[in-house]
């Protein structure tokens, strides 16, 4: 018939359409939510086998991102093949039991079969994100029902699907992580999913495999029991463990996404485990006259070794502490045993936010020790950075930080370099292959210290507080450190590379 006002595609009858408006908003809002859930939490999920790098997000981005695009192609296809009502519970289902198995299976395949891992976790994200992807053009197809509003109907539920995503990261990034270890928020979801599944299986009297799905689910939580890789705290950015010296002495040592981040003897704070830390307490020691107390700023928490280090030796120090993980300075009260030490203020914020609080020429000494994964957070190496804590350092101010890199040394390299840019003096400290006092071929990299000054340093004190401390370290400055440089690039706030300059982390460090 011509000058009709649309062409139908759908039989309108109730029985076909399955799905009232408000039941098809909550399936594409819950669904779109959900695979943002996944999303978010797998970053945290694979941080300690992977690292929390530029590369690790952008992986799994990319993923999910894969994942949301062939589940919408491929639902669509099949929702114009097959009857969408007997698509949508199993859907969700299937989902659901992915996402509940997840913890077990990563951390299992970590520790047992890492070679496949890459694999394994791309088929934790892709699987349930591409099934709940699928779920909006299922629940499109139902509600469509003629050309007339085919607009109103793929916008309204677009837009749904979107304000469910945000509300699935918002959810997570500041509620669900900071209350919930990654486990229970995956084995939560998953059993929300066979729950929404068994829902829709109720009212379409659609498949009927929701008990053993449940199954599945409840199997997940138990397999999360006995699973390895597990965390004593789960805190907002780290899995994190508190291992006891196996002497049974009062050493601690603080892991932090399975990479030991911190050593700490409750009962003797001068007893330093660490080489590099080692290396930092002897610049200290060499820089300032013994038991001078030092008004000082740390870049970075972990297990506080360095600021109880200057409370026991240099008395009436006053060191002010920026820690982003709050999570991290309670395991310092809660099982490291940090009293309320008179000097040691702990600050739970970003170390770049903090050095913009921090008055001109106020501190003695600023230490910089803060990691996210195995490298520096790249906004605290920048010349601009560097800039601000020159700001801080008072005239005979001292910059000292922990490095790590490997293979070539080009994060290293660049560091120093741009450490050059800002300050009038610059030295490091590590093995002497390392640092360019040895043949090339035998460096292999690790942790090694840097520090950076207005005024000269003495090389050849620190050089003896290192031969002092037994560390095998050596210093070098002027122009064996330029040839050590030679053309690395300078880190700015508008380029600064510094998780694809990093070489991949090895055993031997530290981190």
């Amino acid at each position: 018939m011509t000058g009709s006002s649309s062409s139908p595609v759908a039989e309108s009858t109730p029985g076909r359409v399955g799905l009232g408006p408000r039941a098809a908003a909550m399936l594409v809002f819950g669904s779109s939510a959900a695979v943002l859930v996944v999303e978010i939490v797998a970053l945290r999920l694979l941080a300690p086998y992977l690292g929390l790098t530029l590369e690790t997000s952008t992986m799994v981005i990319g993923i999910a991102l894969t994942a949301i695009a062939f589940g919408s192609w491929l639902g669509g296809h099949i929702a114009d093949q097959v009857d969408p009502r007997r698509l949508i519970g199993p859907s969700l289902g299937v989902s659901g039991a992915v996402v509940a198995l997840t913890p077990s299976v990563l951390r299992t395949t970590a520790e047992w079969a890492a070679p496949v891992l890459l694999v394994i976790a791309s088929l934790t994200i892709l699987v349930p994100g591409a099934l709940l992807s699928a779920v909006t053009p299922f629940v499109t197809k139902l509600r469509l029902t003629s050309l007339a509003e085919t607009g109103t109907v793929v916008g309204r539920l677009s837009g749904i699907g979107t304000v469910g995503a945000i509300v699935g990261t918002v959810l997570t990034g500041f509620v669900l992580v900071s209350r919930l270890p990654v486990s229970g928020i995956l084995l939560g979801l998953g059993a929300l999913l066979v729950a929404g599944s068994a829902w829709v299986e109720w009212r379409t009297r659609g498949w009927s495999g929701t008990p053993a799905l449940t199954l599945v689910v409840a199997a997940g939580g138990l397999a999360v029991t006995v699973a390895p890789g597990g965390c004593d705290v789960e805190t907002k950015y780290h899995c994190a463990r508190v291992v006891a010296d196996s002497d049974g002495g009062h050493g601690r040592t603080l892991v932090l996404d399975g990479l030991r981040h911190s050593y700490v003897d409750i009962d003797d704070p001068t007893r330093l485990k660490f080489e590099y830390v080692r290396a930092i307490a002897s610049v200290v020691d060499a820089a300032f006259p013994q038991g001078e107390p030092l008004v000082a700023h740390h870049l970075g928490g972990g297990g506080l070794t360095l600021p109880r280090y200057l409370a026991a030796t240099r008395p009436g120090t006053r060191s002010l502490v920026s820690e982003i993980d709050g999570g991290v300075v309670r395991i310092n009260e809660d099982r490291l045993g940090l009293r309320s030490q008179t000097g040691i203020d702990v600050r739970v914020e970003d170390g770049r936010l903090g050095l913009r609080r921090l008055d001109t020429d106020s501190r003695d000494l600023v230490v910089g020790d803060a990691f996210g994964g195995v490298s520096v957070p790249w906004h605290l190496t920048t010349v601009e950075a560097m800039t601000d804590v020159q700001r801080v350092l008072d005239e005979e101010g001292l910059y000292v930080a922990n490095l790590i890199d490997h293979g070539g040394m080009d994060f290293a390299r660049a560091e120093v370099a741009t450490l050059g840019e800002t300050f009038e003096h610059v030295a490091l400290l590590g093995e002497p292959a390392d640092v360019g006092l040895g043949p090339t071929a035998d460096s292999e990299g690790g942790n090694m210290v840097v520090l950076a000054s207005d005024q000269p340093v003495d090389v050849r004190a620190i050089q003896r507080a290192l031969d002092a401390r037994g560390t095998g370290w050596k210093i070098t400055t002027g122009e064996e450190l330029a040839s050590w440089i030679g053309a690395a690039q300078l880190l700015t706030d508008d380029h600064a590379p510094v998780d694809q300059l990093l070489q991949p982390y090895s055993p031997q460090s530290s981190r």
